[in-house]
């Protein structure tokens, strides 16, 4: 019992250790072909609004849909709210030369690779892309 007690404390120890060392990963990233900055505002009516670059809407994802442009948005902003940072800030929707799609927040770091959820989840980010363009 105090085996794993101490195994509990080191593993989260170590977890910590490797989040405030904010180590890189060595693995070589694909060039970005393609790239938006982009804001995500909650409207009243439950959907949310997507601002591209230049400030206009681009996209409005509507009310009870798309659960998994929402649970993403959630997790970057659930980052940003923990290291004390503010909502502002664009998030980047990034597509990449090996056929990725990933959205990065370059105020935490904290990144996703959106095609590894399945096609559906990965068209969801797709349609945004596109309509930002």
């Amino acid at each position: 019992m105090i085996a794993a007690g101490l195994l509990m404390v080191f593993a989260i120890g170590l977890a910590a250790t490797a989040r405030s060392a904010q180590l890189e990963d060595p693995t070589p990233r694909a060039a970005v072909l393609e790239s938006v900055e982009l804001r995500f505002t909650d409207r009243d009516d439950g959907g949310i609004s997507v601002f591209g670059e230049g400030g206009a809407e681009v996209y409005r994802v509507q009310p009870e849909s798309n659960g998994f442009i929402r649970g993403v948005l959630r997790g970057m902003y659930r980052t940003r709210r923990i290291e004390g940072l503010g909502p502002d800030e664009p998030f980047v929707l990034e597509r990449l030369r090996d056929g990725k799609l990933q959205i990065r927040d370059p105020q935490t770091g904290h990144e996703v690779e959106l095609r590894s959820f399945g096609h559906t989840n990965y068209e969801a980010f797709v349609a945004v892309l596109e309509a930002a363009r």
